[in-house]
């Protein structure tokens, strides 16, 4: 039997993750506050006035900042605050919709930055979706016993928290969530639909606790399976809530 392991969500794109214990999905939509704010710098091509999805080259990443894979976070939706925290810079609690809140945040932030990259400057939401590496609305679901592969291969114990994903199944034999691509999951009381995989990128390489890239996980990847992928893209055709431990079924 296949189930939920673990529910996850990253309300700053590269900026933290926070986990769930249940999350109500809505046809159509990322899962809910996940990337719903991006962190801009000095060549984004966004336009603040009139915000909309753009590439992940517009925004401060970890594939380019390594360091903000050590962030971790919490959001509070009522009040839309964030709290960031990370063993360097300790902890700070700001509201990415305030200008002046984002000041204070690029200041924080600002230590994890190499000076001979891009500097972050500003903070911008899509309405109605989140900013996620695809360009159309999706989340990204994420295989345990596939990590497990990876790990062994290394020969030691792996984050899963590196990839990044939404939500963890339990169950299936590795890489089997590949031969799910064109079929529709239902997990919990939502219905998804699996697009394709996820070719991973250097973010992956940095330690979520120390922000230090220490594993060749593209490497290992290419390497054991030939390719760079990890996980799936869905998007959700019928929404509905799941919870940690629901069923997993294909459709």
């Amino acid at each position: 039997m296949t189930t939920v392991a673990a529910l996850w969500r990253h309300p700053i794109k590269s900026h933290g993750r926070e986990a769930l214990d249940t999350v109500t999905l809505v046809a159509g939509q990322t899962m809910p506050w996940d990337r719903h704010w991006a962190v801009t710098h000095e060549r984004s091509k966004c336009d603040a006035e009139n915000p909309a999805w753009a590439k992940c080259r517009n925004f401060m990443i970890g594939a380019s900042t390594p360091g903000l894979a050590g962030v971790w976070a919490t959001l509070d939706t009522d009040t839309k605050t964030v709290t960031l925290r990370h063993q360097d810079l300790g902890e700070m609690s700001f509201r990415p919709d305030d200008p002046d809140d984002t000041a204070r945040f690029v200041t924080w932030v600002s230590p994890l930055c190499p000076p001979e990259k891009f500097q972050p400057n500003g903070i911008i939401a899509a309405p109605g979706r989140g900013m996620t590496d695809s360009d159309y609305p999706t989340l990204s679901i994420m295989n345990t016993s596939s990590h497990a592969a990876v790990a062994g291969r290394l020969g030691r114990a792996l984050e899963m928290e590196r990839w990044r994903g939404n939500i963890w199944v339990d169950g299936p034999a590795p890489w089997e969530e590949n031969e799910w691509i064109g079929c529709e999951l239902q997990i919990g009381d939502a219905v998804l639909r699996i697009r394709e995989p996820i070719e991973r990128c250097m973010h992956t390489a940095a330690n979520p606790k120390t922000g230090l890239r220490d594993t060749d996980t593209l490497g290992t990847l290419r390497d054991g399976w030939g390719h760079q992928n990890f996980g799936v893209y869905a998007e959700v055709i019928s929404g509905g809530k799941i919870d940690l431990q629901d069923t997993v079924k294909v459709l």
